[in-house]
């Protein structure tokens, strides 16, 4: 098993992290935009992946075998991965019987855009709730606005701009979900990332709405 030093001396090779931290203390884990794109500006799924397994090595959160191929990875067309986007692993989603179990990966400090769920088809509109493993999560939803004013939401997120405001700050072994069935959500992850489970009644992409009119096109593919 690898220290911490060489952990953080490891992935400040692969351009991921900034730095390391001495005297037995976790590296801080920084990623940097560049490393996610190519000269052009163009996604790089496989360098976003890099990432994500580093975080979960980092984590100690089990790699386990198949975990990469099945890792679905995206910016949303940002081209701000570091900032905004999304990783997540879905394990189980049966729509028929209404239950659905899928892992979710956010970088330090990177942003879930905010969105809602609605109905596509005979199915309930999807309620979900997260239990978050590791690290830290500010879960934000409908609710009297409490927002800190050190979160900053990322001008490529609707011009910095958010419609709800209620955080839960959760840490591992705490629970957050939504007060509704179509409540606004969006997640803002701590400084050493977080990793969350979901749990549902079911997930169907084309039942997905973004508040950020050019991240919704991106993500039912209509640009």
């Amino acid at each position: 098993m690898k220290t911490i030093k060489q952990l953080g001396l490891a992935l400040c090779a692969l351009g991921l992290v900034t730095g390391f931290a001495s005297g037995g203390e976790k590296p801080p884990v920084k990623f940097k935009n560049a490393f996610f794109y190519d000269a052009g500006g163009k996604f790089l799924p496989e360098k976003a992946k890099d990432a994500v397994i580093s975080l979960m090595q980092y984590h100690g959160y089990p790699v386990y075998p198949g975990v990469r191929e099945k890792l679905w990875v995206s910016d949303y067309g940002t081209g701000q991965f570091a900032k905004l986007g999304l990783a997540a692993v879905m394990f189980a989603n049966n729509t028929n019987d209404h239950y659905m179990v899928m892992d979710l990966y956010l970088l330090p400090n990177q942003m879930l855009p905010e969105h809602w769920h609605t109905s596509v088809g005979q199915g309930p509109v999807k309620l979900e709730g997260w239990l978050i493993r590791h690290g830290l999560s500010h879960v934000v939803g409908e609710g009297a606005p409490n927002l800190g004013k050190d979160i900053v939401i990322p001008p490529c997120h609707a011009n910095g701009t958010v419609t709800v405001k209620h955080e839960t700050l959760c840490g591992p072994g705490e629970w957050a979900q939504l007060n509704r069935a179509e409540a606004h959500h969006w997640m803002l992850a701590g400084p050493v990332g977080a990793i969350l489970t979901e749990v549902a009644n079911g997930h169907e992409n084309e039942a997905v709405r973004h508040f950020d009119k050019a991240i919704n096109d991106h993500f039912l593919g209509k640009q």
